[in-house]
């Protein structure tokens, strides 16, 4: 029975479906060919068809089955009616056969913050970007990040496309390469699970930031760091799987454009390997639902040796971004 495990671990369980169901929305919405593109505050600040009915089956699935949760998604969307087919009631039986953190085993329904940003990278989903692109779930208690969910549409999109080709040419039967999509989700004090954990080479200082939020701070503070190599890529979940996946060893983003749906899923997923994310002081972030939701000193991750890059953090640059 659902009533015999905890509210966390049903939520996560939750969660996972719910997140698999939004990385079918997202591919849909692309098949469909209108990305219903709108500006919000800029050029580079957009929103999509895919943003607003993820955001919505997101949302509402949660809603109705954890009414008590604030959640708070990325998106400014007017009240209405949900389709139902963008509901998502099922949850993923394999969380509920993990055990709940004794640490979160009371926490009840109205105790939890839900992060969401229901496209992380949108401005590369309308390039053609895909592998950048990460649905993020966050889940708070207590202003901490602890749980968290990020469905990847597109993984094995590269792959994918590559199989068809050789499908084409009946080169090859459909392989495991042919499956698009996945789920990685995490707990505090359990782990992290969907990846394979890989550490960056030993020695190399592998940087990755923002592809189209760069200004003087964030070329300053990543040239500070020595790096070997600097990975301009889009969306913040995006940059964290690169940290747990070995392609770059510290994610530094010295600007106040990143939010709090943006860092709480990764944040967790970082940390419950052992890694660490701040803002470029150094300081935790807060996810309480009267946070703002700016994450207005930026941020610093590294999965190994964080200490490392803190340290080359220069003071102009911290002077510049105030907590």
């Amino acid at each position: 029975m659902a009533s015999s495990h905890t509210v966390l671990m049903r939520l996560v369980a939750s969660a996972y479906s719910i997140a698999q169901k939004a990385g079918t929305i997202v591919r849909c919405v692309i098949a469909e060919g209108d990305l219903g593109i709108v500006q919000k505050t800029s050029a580079t600040d957009l929103q999509t068809k895919a943003d607003r009915l993820v955001q919505m089956s997101i949302c509402s699935s949660l809603a109705r089955k954890f009414p008590k949760l604030t959640i708070i998604g990325e998106e400014d969307l007017p009240p209405g009616e949900v389709d139902q087919e963008l509901i998502e009631d099922g949850q993923w039986e394999e969380i509920l056969k993990q055990p709940c953190p004794s640490q979160y085993s009371a926490i009840k329904e109205e105790d939890l913050v839900v992060w969401v940003d229901p496209l992380d990278g949108t401005k590369e989903y309308t390039e053609g970007l895909l592998d950048n692109v990460t649905v993020l779930i966050g889940i708070a208690y207590e202003g901490k990040a602890i749980a968290g969910i990020i469905n990847q549409p597109y993984y094995n999109y590269q792959s994918n496309e590559k199989q068809k080709l050789r499908e084409q040419r009946k080169e090859a039967k459909a392989g495991p390469d042919a499956v698009l999509g996945r789920t990685i989700w995490g707990v505090l004090g359990l782990g992290a699970f969907g990846f394979q954990l890989k550490e960056a080479p030993a020695g190399k200082h592998i940087i990755t930031t923002t592809r189209s939020h760069s200004n003087k701070l964030v070329t300053d503070c990543v040239s500070a760091m020595n790096p070997d190599n600097v990975l301009r890529v889009g969306g913040a979940g995006n940059k964290i799987i690169q940290l747990i996946e070995g392609k770059a060893s510290a994610y530094v983003f010295a600007s106040p454009g990143c939010k709090k749906w943006d860092t709480c899923a990764p944040e967790v997923i970082l940390h419950a390997v052992g890694g660490k994310l701040t803002d470029i002081h150094g300081n935790a972030l807060q996810y309480n639902k009267e946070v703002k939701h700016m994450n207005s000193a930026g941020v610093l991750a590294a999965l190994r040796n964080y200490e490392y890059y803190a340290s080359r953090v220069p003071e102009s640059v911290k002077n510049a971004l105030t907590p």
